[in-house]
């Protein structure tokens, strides 16, 4: 038996699921909470190089991040040869809720994400959703999980790398070498974090340079941080982090562009100081990240001495792997009509990866839910 040891913080979902993954596989291990434990942080970022969680151990093996191909070469088992009514991709609130959907309709129902939750994960609170004044992302995408797990839904965290057609049904592999079958697809992959575009920007992430500070930012406490960008996640994270960071600077490359309420609360928070039309031009640092320089409008460059710097510049659409099987519009979006169809039958979407304009979480559980309605009716008129 394996000795697994996973380095985590309170509130990361990604270590949440990395625990969910060997508690699904019976697989023992020992989580340690480097949020709270300094000596067993050094220790984590000592064996992995990395100021970022999850990180892990599985012997003398160092898995950075939840890792999902690894630890299903490590410990996954998977069932050959089914072919399911529906396979949704991706478990963000549009995916959850089309599972739910499809459960109701006894739809026999695969999800494959690598990740549950998606985008929404990384609010530190929400304050717009029906039912709650105020519930962290990580919280309610708990609840949404909860429930699709009381029910007849298999739930595989995997990453889907092709869909491809045999006869009439869509073949869906995943990096760790399933494959199944299935009458219908509903497509909600969400969106990943758009970069920064600055060199040596891959040399950093992890050492310094972070893209889910729910996860890393208790890594950063009484220490410089940056945080780069002028919309609601953004400021959301600044203001968060004013209060473990000693220090905050937001980095806007044009305006502040976020929502008033957000605006409203970076007043009075003394160690927070905003720099408008700002864009960072190089990063520096050995092995971690130490200094970067910034380039503001009508000012020139300067260089800040930051421990950390947490992107929150937008997403793009995971649709690379759907490019050809379904209609993507110039954003990269796949295109959907007013029901969720897309333009391949049998295909429907949901979520902020298709084409509908406004990106919300109540938005895209309701466009989850009306894709799973029109795929149970794709599939009644097979019959």
């Amino acid at each position: 038996m394996s000795t697994v040891t996973v380095y985590s913080t309170k509130n990361c979902p990604y270590c949440r699921m990395a625990k969910a993954f060997l508690e699904k596989y019976g697989v023992p291990y020992t989580a340690i909470d480097v949020g709270a434990d300094t000596a067993a942080a050094q220790k984590m970022i000592a064996l992995s190089g990395q100021r970022g969680v999850p990180v892990i151990t599985v012997d003398d093996e160092v898995i950075v991040g939840f890792d999902s191909q690894r630890l299903n070469e490590l410990f996954g088992t998977h069932a050959a040869g089914e072919t399911y009514d529906v396979i949704i991709v991706g478990a963000g609130p549009g995916g959850l809720t089309a599972a739910v959907y499809c459960a109701r309709k006894l739809l026999k129902t695969l999800v494959v994400s690598e990740s549950i939750g998606g985008q929404a994960l990384e609010s530190w609170a929400i304050e717009n959703y029906m039912g709650y004044r105020m519930i962290t992302g990580e919280d309610l995408m708990k609840k949404f999980e909860e429930q699709v797990r009381t029910l007849d839904v298999r739930l595989e965290l995997d990453r889907v790398n092709g869909v491809t057609m045999e006869e009439n049904l869509f073949v869906v592999t995943t990096v760790s070498g399933l494959s199944v079958k299935a009458k219908s697809l509903i497509l909600t992959p969400g969106k990943q974090p758009r970069k920064l575009g600055v060199e040596n920007e891959e040399k950093y992430l992890g050492r310094g340079l972070s893209i889910c500070s729910t996860c890393d930012g208790p890594l950063f406490k009484d220490k410089k941080i940056a945080v780069v960008g002028g919309g609601n996640s953004a400021l959301q994270t600044a203001v968060e982090m004013s209060s473990i960071a000693s220090s905050v600077s937001l980095l806007v490359r044009s305006t502040i562009k976020a929502d008033p309420v957000y605006a409203k609360k970076l007043e009075g928070l003394k160690n927070i100081t905003v720099h408008l039309h700002t864009q960072i031009t190089a990063l520096a640092g050995d092995p971690f990240l130490q200094h970067i320089t910034i380039a503001t409008e009508g000012q020139g460059e300067q260089r800040i001495d930051v421990d950390g710097v947490f992107i929150e510049v937008g997403w793009t659409p995971n649709t690379e792997i759907f490019d050809g099987l379904v209609e993507l519009n110039g954003k990269k979006e796949i295109v959907v009509d007013v029901d969720g169809h897309t333009s391949r039958p049998g295909v429907f979407a949901a979520g902020d990866v298709t084409s509908v304009k406004s990106k919300q979480i109540i938005i895209a559980a309701g466009e989850g839910a009306k894709a799973a309605l029109e795929a149970y009716d794709y599939l009644m008129s097979l019959a």
